[in-house]
């Protein structure tokens, strides 16, 4: 493990103008490294960079399948560099090294699905009568500014950059201060696979600098993010003084509903992936299990018991696939999940298992099961980000749709039920991007994903993902006789 980590612009390792911010393991709660933060200065140098480079054709010029290669070579690259990429993220991020490992072939699986979609974009002729010869193209944006959250830094990175460089973008990747060491590998592969000097540039900073300075920038053409929606909405309006469109992914509260008749022994395994997986700490979390009132007490105890089941530990310490669960990314965000366990308990709600900080050293919360919640709540409708799953009940299918649909968010829901019209009408009703029938995070790379409400906008994954990093050219040609 290196001591000291710096930024990546223009193909060169550099320090930062803002200084060194400490990066700290949270399993341990010991700091780990020092990470170089950028200032403004070393945005504008980013981004200049990755305008030049847009504006030589050094990128957008290749042949469509040749730059798809070199992306699909990228993906290569990680899962060549699997064992020490992974105990890194593991070590800034908390979560178990056996998730770690699944989160860098989930994103080498980006640079594979995209790599192989880049000769796929293709325009279409237009039929104006025989003295016209009309068609459209698809070109790259630019550069396309990519901020990236703390959960999961790698896969996230890798969804974003994978699809603007198919498409021929530019990329300034401003990276999380809490778990920034792990792109270092991305910055690497682009030079491996013989991207441009350039092309790639991978900085970290603050928020309300590096981050306010990227959002702003005039020579950024795009822009991705994740994270808050408070950001978000910050992000949004700095790109608008630009007019620059984005890509926002701002989190959820979504809820499953569980019906009479669903497969009681099946949702344990979901309720473990759904809440459990990276602590709790997923934009798409099942963190609210709405279940019918006749199987409520059967399906509560088989909840608990998976709760129960989990061995929390140092995600260092936890190399094999099993029923375990890391740290939570910083004691900050830990104390905050532990903050409203309280808060909902004083609303009413009642801690069935969990719900306190653990008394061992680092970002430590038990993994936490709360029934008695009700729909106006405050635990029902705000996000916790943690490993918190809320309980409530409904009697009829109309009641179960208006409590999963009564928060502001709208990113997924589930359903789950036996009944093929039942599972169809939910699906329908659902104010969600997209929706799970009996099996929470069914699909996979292929398959779009993005929010309703302040869910955010645009779509990631999927083919549908492509049209976000990309502009539609119409070519009108008067044809002389």
């Amino acid at each position: 493990m290196k001591t000291c980590w710096q930024n990546y612009i223009d193909g060169t390792w550099i320090d930062g103008g803002a200084g060194w911010i400490d990066v700290i393991n949270p399993g341990t709660g010991e700091k780990l490294a020092e990470q170089a933060l950028a200032n403004e200065g070393d945005v504008d140098r980013a981004v200049m960079a990755a305008h030049r480079v847009h504006q030589s054709g050094a990128l957008s010029g290749l042949r469509p399948v040749v730059r798809g290669r070199m992306v699909q070579a990228m993906g290569r690259y990680l899962l060549d560099h699997i064992d020490e990429l992974a105990k890194v993220l593991t070590l800034e991020q908390g979560k178990p090294l056996w998730e770690a490992r699944i989160e860098v072939e989930g994103a080498a699986r980006y640079f594979e699905y995209y790599g192989n979609q880049a000769e796929t974009v293709e325009g279409r002729s237009i039929p104006l009568g025989k003295d016209y010869f009309d068609f459209t193209t698809y070109e790259p944006f630019g550069v396309s500014a990519q901020i990236i959250p703390w959960n999961y830094p790698v896969e996230m990175t890798a969804r974003s950059l994978s699809a603007a460089l198919a498409t021929g973008n530019t990329c300034v990747i401003k990276t999380p201060e809490l778990t920034p060491l792990s792109n270092a590998w991305f910055a690497q592969a682009s030079e491996a696979v013989g991207f441009p000097k350039g092309a790639v540039n991978i900085l970290c900073g603050l928020g309300h600098q590096a981050g306010a300075a990227l959002s702003a920038h005039p020579h950024v053409n795009q822009i991705v993010f994740t994270g808050s929606v408070p950001t978000g909405i910050a992000i949004a309006t700095a790109a608008a003084q630009n007019v620059v469109p984005c890509v926002l992914e701002l989190g959820g509260k979504s809820a499953a509903i569980v019906h009479k008749d669903a497969d009681l022994e099946a949702f344990e395994n979901d309720v473990r992936w759904g809440i459990y997986f990276n602590a709790g700490e997923v934009c798409s979390a099942m963190s609210r299990v709405i279940v019918h009132d006749s199987v409520h007490d059967e399906l509560f105890d088989r909840m608990v018991g998976v709760a129960q089941s989990l061995a929390v530990k140092p995600g260092i310490d936890q190399p094999e696939f099993g029923p375990t669960m890391g740290a939570m990314v910083s004691e900050g965000q830990r104390d905050r999940a532990a903050q409203m366990v309280s808060d909902a308990q004083a609303q009413g709600a009642i801690v069935a298992t969990g719900g306190r900080k653990m008394n061992i050293p680092g970002a430590f919360l038990e993994p936490t099961i709360l029934t008695g919640v009700t729909p106006d709540m405050t635990i029902a409708n705000e996000e916790v980000f943690g490993p918190v799953l809320s309980v409530l009940k409904f009697s009829t299918d109309e009641e179960a749709i208006k409590i999963a649909n009564g928060t502001p968010y709208g990113l997924v829901g589930g359903v789950f039920t036996s009944k093929l019209d039942r599972a169809t009408r939910a699906a329908q009703r659902l104010r969600a991007g997209q929706v799970f029938v009996n099996e929470w995070y069914a699909g996979g790379v292929e398959t779009p994903f993005g929010g309703y409400g302040k869910s955010g906008y645009g779509r990631e994954k999927g083919r549908e993902a492509l049209w976000n990093y990309v502009q539609t050219k119409n070519v009108a040609i008067k044809l002389r006789n």
